[in-house]
């Protein structure tokens, strides 16, 4: 069974089938699908799920932060189920593909005092962007 899946056991959310089929789609790493993806990949799994219940249900999955919505350079936003596990993105600028990365040094201690302007930091948004291999990247 996926960490998601696991999580979504943990809290009670009620497992209907389509939830779970678009839970099942979202399971794995460095899964960063579209919508219209996970629709794709969800009828693959169960024909007569909609997209209305598809869409719901990755609001519902955004709202109890089981899921983060990703968007990049106004690409279609795409959804990250490693929302547990602190990371950041590393982003293809040709295809759009994205990476979780695990940098070993912690972004905010780049940011010294003097440039916070008094805010406290609760979060850290960092994203790596160039070319993939396929694209050319090397």
């Amino acid at each position: 069974m996926s960490d998601l899946l696991q999580r979504l056991r943990g809290r009670g959310w009620r497992m209907t089938a389509q939830r779970r089929v678009v839970a099942e789609v979202l399971a794995g790493e460095h899964v960063h699908f579209t919508a219209d993806e996970v629709l794709m990949h969800a009828t693959a799994r169960l024909p007569e799920i909609s997209r209305a219940t598809v869409y719901n249900t990755l609001g519902e999955l955004v709202a109890l932060g089981e899921v983060i919505e990703v968007a990049t350079d106004g690409r279609a936003k795409r959804y990250d189920p490693n929302a547990h596990h602190p990371h950041q993105h590393l982003v293809c600028s040709g295809c759009g593909v994205i990476r979780d990365v695990h940098p070993v040094v912690d972004p905010l201690a780049g940011l010294p005092d003097s440039e916070r302007f008094g805010f406290t930091v609760s979060e850290v948004e960092v994203t790596y962007r160039g070319l993939c291999p396929e694209c050319g990247g090397g």
